[in-house]
């Protein structure tokens, strides 16, 4: 099996934030707004007129991606509609250069830099905007080439490409070319061409570098005979739509959201987060405050999150153990918090957990609170008391510090 160092360093970061922005975000109506609500393409080009960034956009963005505790960030350079928020180069004149005169790939790669995340572009691989997207697909290949090698070749040093719409045709997408490209510039830059709702999980060319799982429940992908080792990771929205809806309410919770979070990591994939900028550039204001809240959560539990790997121990239901060269780490679902009957509603506590454990056990910690964790040991078999939360916290998931 081929193992690669960057995709090994991928699977580290275990948390990204992944942002929808672009003439879509203008209009408020969702990423797919054109197509699905048959807009004409000149009215919805009209909306380029109308595209200003805040000049802290990138700035605001990065800071928030920081606060919640994510190590990259994966930016919609080009979605379907075709718009480039990157300087085309003379490819075309349906970019961010032509219509607000920024660079915003260019401003966006710079704050990441400044503040040590990870810069990763999002690119379409068809394009609603050109019209030799059907009529001529072979010119359309060479267009959407140069347009990737632009991007490799003029922002530095890249976590990696991502893209998207693979799905969407069949027919001889030059990958070979494609890839060959993003190598010879970016030699370490992951590759991820997402399968979609369709498709989770399923492996392709030889070059990609990580398998995805489009809003579904990652699962261990790295087999035995497979080629290559895989990273895999699952992105997920927090409400219905990618890019900025105004009318979408439909939020998930902080809580669920900390369940997929930690779901991906049990089978080593990372989580991608979503969040849809408004035509500003700025994060509406509740997207921002859910990220802000699952920080607070990440930053309790920071070091079972990032750095580590299954740790192979069988556990019931939701339940999992992780490890690291620090230890080995418990997750505990649906945690009470201590309370009165008569004040609020919470799941029954699971009073122990039991399980096999070859190695002997000196300490275990609750993350969250520093706090001693009660447990015994017979032979293999380790019992950890489950302690709830006290009135006051409730973050629903709690994860125990098992030191060797």
């Amino acid at each position: 099996m081929i193992v690669k160092n960057y995709i090994k360093n991928f699977e580290k970061l275990g948390f990204g934030m992944f942002v929808h922005f672009g003439l879509y975000s203008v209009i408020g109506k969702g990423e797919w707004a054109q197509n699905c609500l048959k807009i004409s393409k000149e009215e919805y080009e009209s909306a380029a007129l109308k595209f200003n960034p805040s000049k802290d956009w990138a700035k605001n963005l990065v800071a928030t991606a920081k606060a919640a505790g994510c190590k990259y960030i994966n930016l919609t350079a080009r979605h379907h509609d075709g718009f480039s928020l990157y300087d085309t180069c003379g490819l075309n004149d349906f970019d961010s250069i032509h219509y607000c005169g920024r660079d915003l790939v260019r401003e966006f790669v710079d704050e990441c830099n400044k503040e040590n995340i990870m810069p990763f572009i999002y690119h379409t691989l068809f394009d609603w905007h050109t019209d030799f997207f059907e009529r001529d697909f072979e010119g359309y290949m060479k267009y959407l080439q140069d347009s990737v090698e632009i991007i490799c070749k003029n922002y530095g040093k890249l976590g990696g490409l991502w893209f998207d719409g693979y799905w969407c045709k069949n027919a001889d997408w030059q990958e070979d070319k494609l890839y060959g490209i993003i190598r010879k510039y970016q030699p370490d830059a992951m590759i991820i061409n997402n399968t979609g709702l369709s498709a989770r999980g399923e492996t392709g060319h030889i070059e990609i570098d990580s398998v995805t799982f489009e809003r579904g429940q990652p699962k261990a992908i790295n087999m035995p005979g497979a080629r290559k080792y895989l990273a895999s990771e699952m992105c997920q929205v927090l409400n219905d739509h990618w890019g900025y809806a105004e009318e979408d309410l439909n939020y998930k919770s902080v809580g669920s959201l900390i369940y997929d979070f930690t779901q991906c990591r049990r089978y080593g994939a990372n989580f991608l987060l979503n969040v849809g900028l408004m035509g500003n550039g700025e994060l509406r204001p509740i997207d921002r405050e859910i990220f802000l809240l699952l920080g607070k959560w990440v930053a309790a539990n920071s070091e079972a999150l990032y750095d580590v790997r299954p740790a192979g121990i069988q556990l019931g239901g939701d339940d999992f153990i992780l490890k690291n060269d620090r230890g080995y780490y418990l997750f505990i679902n649906n945690v009470p918090m201590v309370t009165n009957k008569d004040v609020a509603l919470c799941s029954e506590l699971k009073e122990k957990i039991s399980f096999f454990f070859g190695e002997n056990v000196k300490r275990a910690l609750w993350l969250d609170d520093g706090s001693e964790a009660g447990f015994t040991q017979e032979g293999d078999s380790v019992t950890v008391e489950v302690k709830p939360f006290e009135y006051g916290r409730s973050y629903s998931l709690r994860v125990c510090k098992l030191e060797v």
